[in-house]
């Protein structure tokens, strides 16, 4: 569960968490399965193991004035849930998303391989979702709270990815950084934009951006992004796209 849920000046973090999307659509050719239905060594399915942390992070936000959402964006696949998951629906609505723009939610080639319009329409279809269950009152100032973004090539927790980046979001609303939209994930070699936060103020750039016919995801973020350097425990833990990367995560998920 969240341990730290106030900030040093008494502001409510979780005030500013909106939803929570996972995304689990890709093709994972290189896998040979989904990753979605990856089962980790305690027999739970990867989708369970993400949907059930975002949970405890949902049950944290429920002392405010809305339910948190928490968004499938499975490309249409329609992944089901273990039913005690299912079950907290009341508490907190999950919600399976079809991608922005999508005409079939899901397409395959000749070849059986699974069409995928990228990680983009996913996150703005979560946008657009989050933003539609706010109230029209509220709607300008909720634009600076942000979508948790967590891709199902990793096992870090969205309780604690949330706890590594929402003091860099409070403090980013605090300052008013109009340049600053997404907190994601860094290493010493590159980004990881698909376990981060995006401000729900990026949703019209977003939409021209895909309707322009581009889906390149660090070609729009890279301009208003602050990167946070990734945990040296969590390195093991994400971008795995085959077996054996896989099987390395969750080896050091265990001697975490």
């Amino acid at each position: 569960m969240i341990n730290t849920i106030y900030g040093s000046n008494g502001f409510n973090c979780l005030d500013s968490l909106a939803g929570i999307v996972i995304l689990a659509g890709g093709a994972s050719k290189r896998m040979g399965t989904p990753k979605a239905e990856l089962v980790l060594p305690t027999g739970e399915r990867l989708l369970d193991y993400h949907v059930r942390h975002a949970l405890d992070l949902a049950q944290a936000h429920t002392g405010n004035h809305k339910k948190l959402p928490i968004m499938i964006a499975d490309n249409g696949r329609g992944f089901n849930l273990d039913s005690a998951l299912s079950d907290n629906e009341p508490q907190s609505p999950i919600i399976h998303i079809a991608d922005y723009g999508a005409i079939n939610s899901k397409k395959q080639k000749s070849d059986g391989q699974i069409v995928t319009g990228g990680a983009l329409v996913a996150i703005e279809s979560a946008l657009q979702t989050v933003i539609k269950t706010q109230p029209s009152d509220a709607l300008t100032e909720n634009q600076s709270s942000w979508l948790l973004v967590i891709s199902c090539d990793s096992l870090i927790p969205a309780t604690e990815l949330w706890q590594k980046l929402q003091s860099v979001a409070t403090q980013i609303n605090k300052n008013q950084e109009a340049d600053k939209k997404v907190i994601c994930l860094t290493d010493n070699s590159h980004l990881y934009p698909l376990l981060g936060l995006y401000q729900l103020s990026i949703e019209p750039d977003l939409r021209a951006y895909i309707d322009n016919g581009a889906r390149r995801v660090m070609a729009f973020i890279q301009p208003m992004t602050h990167a946070v350097p990734l945990t040296s425990n969590w390195q093991h833990l994400t971008n795995f796209n085959t077996p054996a990367d896989f099987e390395r995560a969750c080896t050091s998920l265990c001697d975490l």
